[in-house]
Order: C-alpha cells, then structure tokens, then sequence
C-alpha cells in the first residue's frame, strides 16, 4: 500500500476550496476509469493504514498577515479551539495507534478504545513544532509564506482529519477561517487556554459518547463543546454580516453543535465520524458483531472509497441543506479550470501553452519557468496575473 499527494490550488472562496479538494479525488477516479481498473484498484481518503499503524496527513495551509501577533495567550487559545474542533471535523476510526508506529516511546494511552472521533489524534505528540514527520504538532512552525514574506505568513497545521463529507470540509476550514481572522484583528479571546492541548486532543478523540471533559490552563475542567459555543459567540458578535459566506459559516457552525449536543442524527452525511459510528453501529446489530471484530476495520476503510459506486459514504441520506451542499461543490469543471482570482488561473494558463509547445517547464507555487531561460515570479496569491503571463508566453 502507498500514498498520493494532492494539494487544492490556493482558494479565496470556501466554496471553491470544497470543490477543488473534490478535484484531486475526481481526477483519480477518472483514471482508474481510463485505464479500465476502477474494479482492481481503489483509492482511499483517509489518515491511517489499519495493518502497519502508518499514518497520512491532512495538511491546512492559510495565508496570514505578517503582522499577525501569536503571542503565548494567543497561541494557547488557537490550540484550544484546534483540539476541540475534531467534534464536527473528525473523520472517524476503529480502534487506536499501534505502538510500533512511532520511532520513539509514545506517552501512556491506558485501555482499549473501541472507536475514536479523530484519525489523527494518536499521532499528534506536540503543540507546536519545526518538522512534520515523527514528532507530528498540532502546528508546523516552519515559516515558509509561499508568497511575499514582507507581508504574509503562512499557519500550516497537521492535526486534520481528511473528510469524505464535503460538508465537514467547509465547517472545518471555514471555522477555522473565522477564528484566524479574530486572530488577525486582534480579537481572539486569551482566556481560554488548555492545560495540555496534545493531551486533550487525544481524550477528545477517544471518547466518542460525548463527555469530552478537558482540563484547562487554571485547574477547572470544561467540555469541548462549551469551548467550541465560546469560540463561536466571539466569532458570530464579530463577524456577522460581513459578508454571505462567513454568515453560512457561522449558521452552520451553530446548526451542527446544536445538533451534536441534541440530535447527532440530523448530520449523518454531513459529519463524518457520527456518520461512521452510526453506520457500524447499525452492521454490528444486524450481524451479531463486536468492536473488535477485524471485519470492521474494513468497513472502516470501505467509508473512505472515493468511488461513488462503492464508498460507503455515498450512500448515505443525510439532511436536505447538507445534501444539497455536498452535492453542489461536487463540480466536475473544477478538474479543468482554476479559481478565476488567484495565481492558480495563471500557473494554469501557462502550463497549459508550455505542453502545447512541448517546452520543458519549472512550476513552482510562487513562480513559473522556462527550464533555463525565463522566469515569472508570482509573489501575490491574489493576483491572477492575467498581463503578466501574457507578456511571458508572448
């Protein structure tokens, strides 16, 4: 077994990021289609090889302002919202890390857990550090903009989950988003503060009946959710009405934990860890299963088949507004044609005149080249750089 990497182009809608991660698992399934395997082969989007104990990122990457002050306060308020975000963005998974794993001694995890909300938890075993194999933090530190580093930054974490629900993918990044730009503004409450965030993040995860008591900075202990609704009034008071799309956010973000914390049915298909628990649930009864029958490991697995015909993601009914999204950001044009107000459009245009002229090409995220000759830099994200690729492909 083996990986791929696929990274979405840089995107300024949430609405556009959905559908461009979706890209990466249409085009592989076109592939298999192509080659006539899609019966012999089948591509998995999800964190954790069951049989070697491997584990595979997520990685979220957002460009921030240079000025952007992550002070201790400020940190340890972000790693309180990242460690209890996994109750609506965690994807979900039988059982727990193998110790053999990791190249080091792992700290204690007492007992046997039959599921856990996040993929990733297992793996993570730092706050914040430099490198991303190995000693996995919840935030890579190394800063490396990918663009203008005068005036930009970029927050690169590995504690995601990957999502089958698109729904998931929206509400995780786009709260995400909401709570960087409190950052950014200088508004980001400094009080909430846990007292080990890898530790909560790993008790959040492996307590899927919803306690998720975690111990904060001052010795008090709080649920996850409460922290959560905390992050979210700040968030609402702030940024509500500044635009349509961080008023979905914001609407879905307060829908999906009322939801959590009253009716978890109503985001089957929108969540991906209650939609596996609730499907494995609903096999183990009719089969006469345990937790720690092998065969659920697979079906684990099978939850993560991006082929529609076979995923058992797709055939799940989840709730009209949920399904309408996930159904609307499943664009099949996004495999051909980039985000019209960024850099993408533009890298775009030019790879595609360099196969055309069959010229040997360097593409870099911040820049383009002709193998030796000329050079196109493109510091700006934002910029789609229409003149300047013009003028290079002249």
């Amino acid at each position: 077994m083996g990986h791929l990497e696929y990274s979405s182009p840089e995107c300024i809608s949430l609405r556009d990021l959905v559908s461009f991660d979706i890209a990466g698992d249409l085009m592989l399934n076109r592939a298999l289609t192509e080659m006539d395997v899609e019966d012999q082969v089948a591509f998995l989007k999800n964190n954790v090889d069951h049989h070697t104990g491997a584990t595979f990122g997520c990685h979220e990457n957002y460009l921030m302002r240079r000025e952007a002050q992550f002070t201790p306060e400020v940190l340890a308020s972000l790693l309180a919202f990242l460690a209890t975000r996994q109750i609506f963005s965690g994807a979900g998974r039988v059982g727990q890390a193998n110790p053999l794993a990791f190249d080091f001694e792992v700290p204690d995890r007492p007992g046997h857990v039959n599921f856990q909300i996040s993929q990733r938890a297992d793996h993570i075993v730092n706050d914040i550090y430099q490198w991303v194999q190995f000693n996995r933090a919840i935030i890579n530190a190394r800063d490396e903009p990918l663009a203008d580093y005068r005036k930009y930054r970029r927050l690169h974490l590995l504690i995601g989950d990957s999502n089958m629900s698109p729904f998931a993918t929206a509400l995780k990044v786009g709260t995400t988003v909401c709570v960087l730009t409190l950052l950014e503004e200088n508004l980001l409450p400094t009080h909430i503060a846990l007292r080990d965030a890898v530790l909560a993040t790993r008790e959040i995860s492996r307590d899927p009946d919803g306690k998720w008591l975690v111990e904060m900075d001052d010795g008090t202990r709080r649920d996850a959710l409460d922290i959560q609704y905390q992050f979210l009034e700040y968030a609402h008071h702030h940024l509500s009405g500044q635009d349509e799309e961080t008023d979905w956010i914001l609407e879905s973000w307060s829908f999906t934990l009322d939801a959590i914390r009253n009716k978890p049915e109503l985001l089957i298909g929108g969540v991906d860890w209650i939609s596996k628990k609730w499907l494995l649930s609903v096999f183990m009864e009719e089969e006469g299963l345990t937790w720690q029958d092998p065969w659920l490991q697979s079906l684990d697995l099978e939850y993560h088949n991006i082929n529609p015909s076979k995923g058992l993601f797709f055939g799940l009914k989840p709730a009209k507004a949920i399904g309408e999204f996930n159904s609307a950001v499943r664009r099949e044009e996004a495999m051909r044609i980039p985000p019209q107000n960024t850099r993408a459009k533009g890298r775009s245009r030019a790879v595609a005149q360099f196969q055309k002229r069959n010229l040997p090409y360097i593409i870099n995220w911040d820049s383009v080249a002709l193998e030796s000759q000329d050079y196109l830099p493109m510091p700006d994200p934002f910029n789609a750089y229409d003149e300047e690729v013009d003028f290079f492909l002249r």
